[in-house]
């Protein structure tokens, strides 16, 4: 196909106006005017033609490798493709359209042979929506993506091209989140401040009443009490986008992975603390938790369990307490798979919550599909509980709702999660005990046997962990008991025969009161002789 180079000016006929065009006397100059290139391309479908134009050129040699650029470009199908041959010279008409630069030879021939885009105009907003609409995991999960999408990634980088998208676009996004953090605190200290302030004003009196109507509106007018976007919220919003980016890699649409290279702080997990006396009394005067996690002592567990041994669903507190079963996997544990003749129990579901819609679902991984052995107390218990859940059934009779559920709401419907964790927090308020967090009562469990001195694969199992490491990262709360027992036997093994000053000193005190004891032992029995003489 024709292809050429010619030089032009724009200069007119100062009596017409009309464009000299190449009569103009001053072409001669080499410096005058500019070079333009045309290219002719395969006519369309319907058979008119087409072709690529651009002008602008400063010489002849930068016209002629941009002329020779698009003929690469048009190289890369020939006759017997006639599918590739159009998507190029469409490719060319548009890019000559738009006045954008010319797309690179290999780039455009790996995005001709893997199917894509020729001009890679997809942004990330677009790769983030269809890369969504094609997953196919549980609704909880999508839903996560959604929010990470939704809030973060599409308003801060959703606008650059996906081809385009850096490592200093993410650092600057991540910059951006910490920034608006401490504007959300601010905010919030602002509005603290100013419902404080209201609530110190009186409601009698004209001025006053002027004065808290003001108030506010004042207050009305400041932005609302916003939750700010933690360490781990950041960790999690750059897998989401990474995750993204790997599949489009995947699917041949890019080459590299920025988000696997933009740094972020570390999530340091808070570690489980047990409500030891000092620390509860601590907490009895300023009403503060030494930690997000708390364990209870097997004492407290115990006080707790005997505070609610009348409640309904006391078998479910037992269960979680000494088997360490999630909330969801307590809520949609079937008897269909709880063998109580067996001493076992197999977790294959759970009910998870969407909201605050409920919906039932298997467990996350492959090592959450388990069977949970059961002591002799929990089995008594749980046939004690289900006797009593057979007579509720025939109080409701046909208004009975059958989910085959071991614990279940009066009627037999499903427990919905968030009101189980509503109640347990009710009732250890009204115990009088310091608080811990349902999920905690699971901490609890674990502790419990690694002080039991169970091996931790077994613990690991039996909680559902993928990795022992994950159970001693997480559960290893030591007991003060078992840790005091524990440094008693570790500093037995080492001999010592120092002998201090004040243990001297303390040897010698004890003989001296021996002996004092003993003169005076001696001194009673003598009398005691004289007398009966």
């Amino acid at each position: 196909m024709k292809g050429s180079t010619h030089r032009r000016c724009y200069c007119r006929d100062p009596k017409t106006g009309r464009p000299l065009g190449k009569s103009c006397p001053k072409l001669t100059s080499r410096k005058h005017g500019s070079y333009s290139i045309r290219q002719e391309l395969p006519p369309r479908e319907d058979g008119t033609r087409r072709s690529f134009s651009r002008a602008g050129y400063e010489n002849l040699k930068a016209a002629q490798a941009d002329l020779d650029h698009v003929r690469g470009l048009l190289g890369l199908t020939n006759t017997d493709d006639p599918e590739g041959m159009e998507l190029i010279a469409a490719m060319l008409e548009e890019v000559g359209d738009e006045k954008a630069p010319l797309p690179d030879v290999e780039e455009t021939r790996r995005r001709l042979k893997s199917g894509q885009d020729l001009i890679g105009r997809l942004t990330v907003g677009e790769w983030l929506d269809q890369w969504l609409a094609g997953k196919r995991i549980r609704k909880s999960g999508l839903n996560r993506y959604e929010t990470d999408i939704r809030v973060h990634l599409k308003p801060r980088i959703g606008h650059h091209r996906l081809d385009r998208l850096r490592v200093s676009h993410l650092s600057d996004m991540f910059t951006a989140i910490a920034d608006g953090n401490a504007e959300i605190l601010e905010q919030n200290a602002q509005r603290r401040a100013a419902v404080h302030e209201l609530a110190t004003v009186p409601w009698k009196g004209v001025d006053n009443r002027a004065r808290r109507k003001a108030m506010k509106a004042a207050i009305e007018a400041m932005p609302p009490f916003r939750r700010v976007t933690g360490p781990a919220t950041r960790l999690h919003i750059k897998a989401t986008l990474r995750a993204a980016l790997n599949d489009a890699i995947g699917q041949q649409i890019l080459i590299f992975n920025p988000a696997a290279h933009v740094e972020l702080d570390p999530v340091r997990k808070p570690k489980a603390l047990v409500w030891t006396d000092e620390r509860v009394a601590r907490w009895r005067r300023t009403g503060e938790k030494p930690s997000p996690v708390m364990v209870w002592t097997p004492e407290q567990t115990g006080a707790f369990l005997d505070f609610v041994a009348e409640d309904r669903l006391y078998a479910m507190w037992h269960l979680i307490a000494f088997r360490g079963l999630r909330r969801g996997e307590a809520c949609g544990q079937p008897w269909s798979e709880t063998n109580l003749d067996a001493h076992s129990l197999t977790v294959s579901s759970q009910l998870v919550q969407d909201g605050w819609d409920v919906e039932t679902s298997e467990p996350k991984t492959d090592s959450g599909f388990r069977v949970v052995a059961l002591d002799d107390d929990t089995v008594n218990v749980l046939k004690l509980h289900r006797e009593r859940q057979d007579g509720d059934r025939e109080e409701w009779g046909s208004a009975w709702v059958e989910t085959g559920m071991v614990f279940t709401q009066e009627d037999g419907s499903w427990l919905h999660p968030g009101k189980v964790t509503d109640l347990f927090e009710r009732l250890v308020a009204a115990s009088g005990l310091p608080p811990i967090r349902l999920h905690d009562l699971r901490h609890g469990a674990a502790t419990l046997m690694l002080a039991a001195g169970v091996d931790v694969k077994i613990v690991s199992d039996t909680l559902g962990h993928s990795d022992t490491r994950i159970t001693r990262d997480i559960y290893q709360s030591v007991l003060p008991q078992v840790g005091k027992s524990a440094a008693e036997a570790t500093a037995k093994l080492v001999p010592l025969q120092r002998k201090t000053e004040a243990e001297k000193a303390r040897k010698a005190a004890k003989k001296a009161k021996d002996e004092a004891k003993a003169q005076a032992k001696a001194k009673k029995k003598a009398k005691r002789k004289k007398l009966k003489e």
